[in-house]
């Protein structure tokens, strides 16, 4: 019989819940009349449930690489279903009533998330700073970052395609392997949808897996490193722009010393900001070249519209003007402060014009991987 649905599940020592997990997801099925399996993750438990689970019928895949996102992928790979659902082993998810994950992956959705916040309530279901702080907080930067509209960025209970899984090429190994799949859902631009579910308070007694800060932390980190944008762009425009206008508006106020304070301070703020411009592009280049970020369909395009020639020539240009413009400034006799209006700027486009050729170099260099794939 063809296998319609996978449920995952990554363990480590959960010998408590492990069986309650299994039989309900193997409950679900029967009562939906799903031919369907279990699978495991066991990421190395020496409690006894490798053991329960095979008794139970499960699939037990034994991934030796520690960390959430590892055992995670090593039970989804070895599904067989053409729709996986993952789930954690605590107890905590309502695997009885997966009934909207199936239909909304029926109806083409690609990933279904389970929204713990518009499902029912429980009491000590989600510690006081997972509920009102950290999740509200991580799901709203990532939201911001990726544009999605999901609720709930970390709900283990998810549904998604097999077919959707192997696009994603996920590689994340700890707890924020949560975070990639909604990023790289998001970045394919895949169907995604999200689903009410009510979230339990874990069956066991031992201390959960989870650290509050540093796998927080890990997850911001990863919000970050996936979004140049955010990380790079966004700040380096917004100096870049108030560098400009305070130049501007120091050319029409300002002079003496004054002027020598302000626009030192001013000439550090473009430079510094043009960097995190550079930084974005370059670190974009790199990141896709080597399939950390989804190839977008204007990538390619991008070295045919900026090359290493045009690169040259504009920076070629801009440090040219700013050079023309020192060597009148301090050769003219003009006053003391016409002669500092035009030095600063004119260090500015120098400098600039400088950077625009390393970067055009830099950019070219990581461009020579791009034009090799396409002479294939």
């Amino acid at each position: 019989m063809k296998i319609e649905l996978s449920i995952v599940m990554p363990c480590l020592n959960e010998i408590e819940t492990i069986a309650l997990c299994i039989s309900k997801a193997q409950q679900f099925m029967q009562t939906h009349n799903i031919a369907g399996e279990v699978i495991i993750g066991d990421n190395g438990s020496t409690d006894g449930s490798i053991e329960k689970a095979l008794s139970l019928g499960a699939i037990v895949v034994n991934v030796k690489e520690k960390g959430y996102g590892n055992a995670s992928r090593g039970a989804i790979e070895a599904a067989k279903g053409e729709y996986i659902i993952t789930a954690d082993t605590d107890d905590s998810h309502d695997l009885l009533h997966l009934e909207q994950f199936i239909s909304k992956l029926e109806d083409g959705y690609e990933l279904v998330m389970g929204n713990r916040f518009k499902g029912e309530q429980r009491k000590n279901a989600m510690p006081f700073l997972h509920r009102y702080v950290g999740n509200p907080v991580l799901t709203f930067i990532g939201n911001l970052f990726f544009r999605t509209a999901i609720g709930d960025f970390h709900c283990g209970l998810r549904g998604f395609t097999k077919t959707a899984y192997k696009k994603m090429d996920l590689n994340s190994k700890g707890m924020e392997f949560a975070s990639e799949i909604v990023v790289k859902a998001s970045m394919l631009n895949l169907k995604i949808t999200e689903v009410p579910t009510t979230v339990f308070a874990a069956g066991r007694t031992r201390k959960p897996h989870l650290r509050t800060f540093p796998d927080g932390w890990r997850h911001l980190r990863f919000l970050l490193l996936y979004s140049p944008k955010w990380l790079f762009l966004m700040p380096g425009m917004l100096l870049f722009l108030t560098g400009i206008v305070g130049l501007l508006l120091l050319l029409n106020s300002s002079s003496g010393t004054e002027y020598i304070r302000e626009s030192t301070l001013i000439l550090g703020v473009i430079l510094f900001s043009f960097q995190f411009i550079v930084f974005f592009a370059l670190t974009k280049i790199f990141a896709i070249n080597h399939g950390l970020i989804p190839k977008s369909t204007n990538y390619s395009k991008l070295f045919l519209f900026f090359n290493l020639e045009r690169g040259l020539i504009l920076g070629g240009c801009m440090t040219v003007l700013g050079a023309v413009l020192l060597y009148y400034g301090f050769s003219s006799e003009l006053k003391i402060e016409s002669t500092l209006k035009l030095i600063f700027p004119a260090i500015i486009v120098v400098a600039l014009g400088i950077q625009v050729i390393l970067f055009s170099f830099f950019f070219s260099i990581l461009g020579l991987v791009e034009k090799n794939k396409n002479a294939f």
